[in-house]
């Protein structure tokens, strides 16, 4: 049987490490208190020491990095499908010259 994913706000994450900076308690013991793992705590505390307050954008919404990124992809995507659209009318017109 497996386990529903629970979700944590931004709110929470930036709560449980404030936490653990500011009150100066350690991860196990926040771990214990919130009722969170200590793995995903430090995950949380990495991810926050990385980008900042742009850690934890939230459900929807996207850094301008993403943002960037799923544009190219699906820029990418359509030029893949516009060169084999090209490959297969080339193949076809050179069938019917011959």
């Amino acid at each position: 049987m497996s386990r529903e994913r629970r979700k944590h706000t931004p709110e929470f994450k930036r709560e449980a490490l404030n936490l653990i900076s500011s009150q100066q308690l350690s991860v196990a013991e926040v771990s214990r208190r919130l009722g969170v793992s200590q793995t995903l705590l430090y995950k949380w505390k990495a991810q926050f020491a990385a980008q900042g307050e742009q850690a934890f954008p939230g459900q929807g919404q996207q850094t301008a990095q993403e943002a960037e990124l799923a544009r190219l992809r699906r820029e990418v995507e359509l030029l893949r499908m516009e060169r084999d659209i090209l490959k297969k009318a080339t193949q076809f017109f050179a069938k019917e010259s011959k």
